[in-house]
């Protein structure tokens, strides 16, 4: 949890005001506080129920597909398929009149006039679901409300595990006399992931999907979660949602809000760490919290429906 204003773990002196990287987070919860009647905690059951039963559809998938000796490929395809199908459907019929955006569907540009928009990641980290008995793969469902996310479940179905708004997680206590440790893509560590473990001393825990990194920080088996290697608004809109409901600070890499429901859903960087550890981040990733153009790698091209996306 975030630490009184006048203890020294934050840095801060008593009576100074809060930095730019905890006005951040303080935006999630009055986002959340400020969308009233527009969520109701139905609308955060709904997402955790979603998540842990299309990850449940997928737990059964993969295991009959890998028992056949289906390859990588055929699980990629299905798994994407079959838990957007899922999805779709069950949001159709329980929420009617609301918007879609998700990976593995067009783009319906009607959501960028709609008050409330689901956006979803139906399998996150593909790869990972097709290499059996990995499990750093997940599920995403989240709700946005005025560019921000207000609900959402993040499911880690081969753990038997998600993670909601429903009823927020603790963030366990920060590990005392180790380094930080620092989550990142198993594919790919970009310069700025090597810039913030080099000057915080952490230790790579590296993995699959952005929800398990995420959650991750959630869970105590890491404390950030650091990303710049080109994302889509459905890889982080969930785990966003949970890792700011259970106290977590949410940035872009230059300190700026994330916001979502945007005309071009691209979304390319992100941090999701412990507050006592977002201002030395920030810093770390040489920009500081001014707001400035998009970070990190060269931009990839839109999934196509039922393609993979980057993590």
């Amino acid at each position: 949890m975030e630490p009184p204003a006048d203890s020294a773990q934050d840095g801060r002196r008593p009576g100074v005001g809060p930095t730019a990287a905890e006005a951040v987070g303080d935006g999630y919860r009055l986002a959340t506080a400020a969308a009233g009647e527009a969520v109701t905690p139905d609308d955060h059951r709904l997402a955790a129920e979603l998540a842990a039963e299309a990850g449940e559809l997928l737990v059964e998938l993969r295991g009959r597909l890998a028992a056949r000796g289906a390859p990588a490929p055929m699980l990629k395809a299905e798994g994407d398929r079959r838990a957007h199908r899922f999805l779709a459907d069950r949001l159709a019929a329980a929420r009617p009149g609301d918007a879609v955006l998700s990976e593995e569907a067009p783009d319906d540009r009607a959501r960028l006039e709609a008050d409330r928009v689901w956006i979803i990641d139906p399998l996150d980290g593909t790869r990972e679901f097709s290499e059996p008995p990995r499990a750093d793969w997940a599920v995403h469902v989240a709700l946005v409300v005025d560019q921000r996310p207000v609900a959402g479940a993040v499911a880690l179905p081969a753990a038997g595990l998600t993670f909601s708004t429903l009823a927020a997680p603790e963030l366990p206590a920060s590990s005392d006399g180790g380094p930080p440790r620092l989550a990142a893509s198993r594919n790919r560590i970009t310069f700025p992931v090597l810039a913030a473990a080099e000057a915080l001393g952490a230790e790579l825990v590296l993995m699959g999907s952005a929800g398990a990194k995420a959650m991750a920080v959630v869970q105590g088996q890491a404390d950030a979660y650091l990303h710049s290697g080109g994302q889509w608004e459905w890889d982080s809109c969930a785990p966003v949602a949970v890792a700011a409901a259970a106290g977590c600070f949410a940035s872009r890499l230059d300190g700026s809000e994330l916001r979502y429901n945007q005309p071009d859903p691209y979304l390319p960087d992100l941090i999701i760490c412990r507050q006592e550890l977002a201002s030395a981040l920030l810093e770390a990733v040489g920009a500081g919290v001014r707001p400035g153009p998009p970070l990190g790698a060269g931009r990839p091209s839109r999934p196509a429906a039922g393609g993979v996306g980057r993590r």
